[in-house]
């Protein structure tokens, strides 16, 4: 792609930045894994929501500015490269938003997606189950058909942000005669809902940054559908592709680390070939994944799909995220310990390659699905 940006871009890419330099906090906010902390986080949300940078790339009428996809990723840049707090909102506007665009109705757009963008309602992720995590297929938790809706009933577990939220979303078995991944219908639910139990599951840091959910006999009207009732997993496919390969883990987030990574090696002195070299592995891997992702935005300008392709950028994200932190850890030495930055970034990134599917059912759809091979071929 063209990577000489026009003046309009340009300019959206000062205002950001000027935006930014302005108004994020000079503290660190609390952990968004306390309420404290939460809070604080949706407060700032709806700062960003006034100046219309919460959901740049969105229409208009739903709070957006109309951003191209390319402005997206200018916007991440900025973002991380200025130290703005994490987005609590993260689960709503880059996994349940994409796929409310392409499979919701204009009602559905209109009640949830302003109030998202806003930081009124936040959304946990409601997939994983005790027997199956990165196997989506074989969940159990079900949706009763019922008059004007459904009856869901089950558990969730490892559900992100959900010991705060406000809703959910997720799969249900709704028809248990069917193939495993047919019969599943796709669901939206209050976690406020009579019905519903929120068991929050304590982090290594004693912080819930997941829950437990327990569905017993919750209605859910027919408007929190998405999608067609049956037809979930080819909705879910959706989520799931921006999961992994675009939106979640936006190449920003890399180069910001990166770069830290670089005053860090830069402040110790000589530290040896070895260590150089791991920072440099390091800055080419952040590089390579910024300009495969515009390689990305201009196959989608053009019409394309995120498909199987994003399980290659999922592991590669995921892996890159550990290699930059175990050499940060490994520059600092003994002196890790206080470095909370670096050690706190470290535990969260050993998360990467369980989330968003496990790297090792990744790189079988990479095997199967990409590359051909026969089933069980790349064990």
């Amino acid at each position: 792609m063209d990577l000489d940006l026009d003046e309009g871009t340009r300019e959206f890419q000062r205002e950001v930045r000027e935006f930014l330099a302005a108004n994020v906090p000079a503290e660190p906010l609390p952990s968004m894994d306390t309420e404290a902390g939460f809070e604080a986080h949706r407060a700032w949300e709806r700062t960003l929501a006034e100046a219309r940078l919460s959901v740049v790339s969105w229409p208009r009428e739903f709070g957006g500015r109309d951003a191209s996809l390319l402005e997206w990723v200018l916007f991440e840049q900025e973002y991380y490269a200025a130290g703005a707090p994490g987005r609590v909102s993260q689960n709503g506007i880059f996994l349940l938003a994409p796929t409310l665009f392409e499979h919701g109705t204009p009602e559905q757009l209109e009640r949830i997606m302003p109030r998202m963008a806003r930081g009124d309602d936040i959304w946990a992720q409601a997939w994983s189950e005790p027997e199956a995590g990165s196997d989506l297929a074989g969940i159990r938790s079900t949706a009763r058909r019922t008059e004007g809706g459904w009856v869901l009933s089950g558990q969730k577990t490892w559900s992100s942000r959900a010991a705060f939220a406000d809703r959910a979303f997720g799969l249900f078995r709704s028809d248990p005669a069917a193939e495993r991944h047919r019969g599943l219908t796709y669901l939206m639910f209050p976690l406020d809902a009579d019905g519903v139990t929120v068991r929050p599951i304590p982090q290594l840091d004693g912080e819930p940054g997941f829950a437990e959910i327990f569905l017993d006999d919750v209605f859910v009207p027919d408007s929190d559908v998405i999608g067609a009732p049956n037809e979930g997993w080819r909705v879910a496919m959706s989520t799931s592709s921006n999961e992994r390969g675009l939106s979640l883990r936006s190449p920003g987030r890399f180069s910001a680390t990166a770069q830290r990574l670089i005053d860090l090696w830069t402040e110790r002195g000589d530290t040896g070939t070895a260590a150089r070299d791991a920072v440099v592995d390091a800055w080419l891997g952040s590089e390579a994944y910024r300009l495969h992702t515009f390689g990305t935005v201009t196959r989608l300008d053009e019409g394309g799909k995120l498909g199987a392709e994003s399980s290659i950028t999922k592991v590669f994200w995921s892996e890159l995220d550990i290699a930059m932190h175990e050499t940060a850890l490994d520059l600092l030495g003994p002196e890790a310990e206080q470095a909370s930055r670096w050690t706190d970034g470290y535990l969260f990134s050993l998360s990467g390659p369980i989330y968003a599917g496990t790297n090792e059912i990744q790189r079988n759809i990479i095997a199967e699905r990409l590359l051909g091979l026969p089933r069980g071929s790349n064990r």
